[in-house]
């Protein structure tokens, strides 16, 4: 069975095409940069490899693209639609309707369009890629696979807001998670390196998204983004966490609209709001030219992930493990050295020449004197959906 699966985030579009059960990847690849002047698209197979700078102004460009590759009558690796049997389609927020992975209609379309507002920078590109999908892939069967899912148990002492119950039961807002999917792949994973006794884990998931997840016995018990993905750690353009007071104070006093302010949250904010820059990567080349503005947000960046690391490893009450994942985790030197910089009294202790890596495989990088290990591993967000589309396919 051939699953495409399409991982749509808010500035980039991962795929894969999988061979299942075999799990064989017949062909991979990214779209990143939407939006921007210089966005890329990567296309690999095992015979062929392409990397190209061009437009790509929204998503829906950006898929048409891959499939125009996937179909190409030179390096494509398929004749037509109709050897795709299933597209797996990454869906951020599922709410309290979907806690596992379902088959896509025209309900379930529905209800992912209502929580847009839930997730503004996600939820669109995950509905358009669906719409993209139906019309490239009439005969496949879409699937849409929650990044809420993995977070379902979480206690309801670290779910539930400290306002009236109300608003719990009968409006179901609540801490749902996100980058579910991400988090239990890795945590997963780091099982295959860890002494069987290891069952204290915080997985990192650093990307133009971020978020960090306290997993005992591979189950999430808590996490830092909430009832919507911009709380927590500081993000690519989100500001993370932020005092409500705030948010009054700029429509109150200031005289912004909520929808100003929203925006101004969610799209403005975060290391664009501080450095001009959304790529962490044109923000650490600029921060070692001597730009301040960069430099402070590097800063600000890493502090935030220590206060979590922290926290959670007083809800696991120990720690084994911490593991960094995504673009910025698996490739940031700098962001890895500067997170685990005096975390000794956790027992938290980097190999600088370990870390010197872009991890493209399950990478120890703790010092030997290091009691918590510190391990980089590629997520594979695109295997987990396709295992789980799959299996519903039966």
């Amino acid at each position: 069975m051939n699953i495409l699966v399409i991982n749509s985030g808010s500035s980039s579009i991962k795929y894969q095409l999988v061979q299942m059960p075999d799990e064989k990847i017949i062909c991979s690849g990214m779209v990143e940069r939407i939006g921007l002047d210089n966005a890329q698209i990567h296309y690999k197979t095992d015979t062929h490899k392409t990397e190209n700078v061009t437009e790509v102004p929204n998503h829906k460009v950006g898929l048409e693209k891959v499939a125009a590759l996937l179909m190409d009558a030179k390096v494509g690796v398929i004749k037509d639609e109709s050897e795709i049997h299933a597209v797996g389609h990454r869906v951020v927020h599922g709410g309290s309707t979907f806690s596992e992975t379902v088959i896509i209609n025209q309900s379930v379309k529905d209800k992912i369009k209502e929580l847009f507002a839930l997730a503004p920078l996600h939820n669109p590109p995950n509905y358009e890629g669906i719409e993209v999908s139906e019309a490239i892939f009439p005969s496949a069967t879409q699937i849409a696979v929650f990044d809420t899912a993995f977070h379902q148990t979480i206690p309801i002492e670290a779910y539930k807001y400290a306002i009236p119950n109300e608003f719990l039961t009968e409006k179901k807002i609540r801490l749902y998670g996100f980058h579910g999917t991400s988090h239990k792949y890795v945590s997963e994973k780091a099982k295959e390196t860890l002494p069987n006794n290891s069952s204290k884990l915080i997985t990192i998931h650093l990307g133009n998204g971020c978020s960090i997840t306290a997993v005992k016995d591979g189950k999430s018990v808590d996490h830092s983004l909430g009832f919507g993905p911009m709380n927590g750690l500081i993000m690519g353009t989100r500001s993370g966490d932020i005092d409500q007071s705030v948010i009054f104070y700029l429509v109150n006093s200031l005289g912004y609209s909520l929808d100003e302010v929203n925006t101004l949250l969610q799209k403005k904010s975060g290391m664009q709001g501080l450095t001009g820059f959304s790529d962490l990567r044109d923000i650490e080349a600029e921060a070692a030219k001597g730009n301040e503005n960069c430099q402070l947000a590097l800063l600000m960046f890493a502090y935030r992930v220590k206060k979590y690391i922290g926290s959670y490893a007083s809800v696991l009450n120990g720690l084994d493990a911490i593991v960094f994942t995504a673009g910025v985790g698996e490739n940031s030197i700098l962001i890895r050295k500067m997170i685990c910089e005096n975390m000794n009294y956790l027992g938290i202790e980097l190999d600088k020449e370990k870390n010197n890596v872009k991890a493209r495989e399950i990478t120890d990088v703790s010092s030997m004197h290091s009691k918590v290990k510190i391990l980089v591993i590629p997520t594979n967000e695109e295997i987990e959906i396709a295992r789980q589309s799959y299996k519903l396919m039966g």
